[in-house]
C-alpha cells in the first residue's frame, strides 16, 4: 500500500471513530427522560448539531475527484453498484439531518417527543448501517479493515 493512500485510510479511519462517537452521543441524549423537555431538547439538539458536522466531513472524505470512492470505482470496479447506494445514502442522510435540525430550531413541529425521538432513533440504525456497509466496501476493494478506532 503506497504511503500516501495509508496515510489518507487512516485519517478515514480516524474520521469513521468520530462518526461512531457522534451517533453514540445522540443516542445518549435520546435516552434521557423527556419529560425535561427543554434540556432533553437542547441535548439533542446540540448532539444533532455534531453529527451534521461529522457526517459532512465524512462525505467529503470520502466522494469527489481523489476521495476514497472514486478511488474504490478505480480499483475495484464491481464495487461501483455499492458505492453508488452509499454515496446516494449520503444525500439522504443529510437532508434527514438538516430537517431535524430545522425543526429544533422552530422551523418546522418537533410534535410529541416520543415519536420525534423514534425518528430520530430510525436514523441512528441507519446511519449505523451506513457505516458498516461503508467499512464492507473498502474490505472488498483494498482487503484493509478500516474498522472505525485505531
Amino acid at each position: 500500500m503506497e504511503g500516501d493512500f495509508a496515510a489518507y485510510l487512516k485519517r478515514v479511519r480516524a474520521h469513521r471513530s468520530e462518526l461512531r462517537d457522534s451517533v453514540a452521543a445522540v443516542d445518549d441524549a435520546l435516552a434521557t427522560p423527556v419529560a425535561r423537555r427543554d434540556q432533553w431538547l437542547e441535548r439533542v439538539h446540540a448532539a444533532l448539531a455534531e453529527l451534521s458536522h461529522d457526517f459532512r466531513e465524512h462525505i467529503a472524505l470520502t466522494e469527489g475527484e481523489g476521495a476514497l470512492y472514486e478511488d474504490v470505482g478505480r480499483t475495484a470496479p464491481r464495487l461501483t453498484g455499492q458505492v453508488r447506494r452509499l454515496t446516494d445514502e449520503h444525500g439522504l442522510y443529510a437532508a434527514h439531518l438538516d430537517s431535524l435540525l430545522a425543526r429544533l430550531d422552530g422551523d418546522g413541529p418537533v410534535g410529541d417527543l416520543p415519536t420525534f425521538r423514534e425518528e430520530v432513533t430510525t436514523l441512528m440504525g441507519q446511519l449505523v448501517r451506513h457505516r458498516q456497509r461503508g467499512a464492507d466496501v473498502v474490505f472488498e476493494a483494498y482487503e484493509v479493515d478500516i474498522g472505525g478506532s485505531e
